[in-house]
């Protein structure tokens, strides 16, 4: 099946860090860190059934994902609260 060859997994990896880049917000590239990881375990041979793969898929871009937000997540004072407004005076 299409699903447990290697470069599908690379090909889709590149294909949503591409779409990172275009649409940035650190979204995509965690499931393009998931499809490199799941091309490098289908490359040394794990390929069980598409239930598992899908599920070790997941988890390697919930995994990656949660490393991309404690590395780049949200800054201390990044937000800029307004107390007053620029009317009022």
């Amino acid at each position: 099946m299409l699903w447990q060859e290697w470069w599908v997994w690379l090909v889709a990896g590149i294909a949503l860090a591409v779409l990172e880049v275009i649409v940035p917000g650190y979204v995509f590239l965690g499931f393009a860190v998931g499809a490199v990881v799941m091309a490098v375990l289908v490359g040394i041979g794990i390929t069980p059934g598409l239930p598992l793969l899908a599920l070790f898929f997941a988890l390697a871009s919930l995994v990656a994902w949660l490393v991309l937000r404690r590395i780049f997540g949200v800054r201390r004072g990044q937000v800029k609260i307004w107390d007053r407004d620029i009317n009022e005076n």
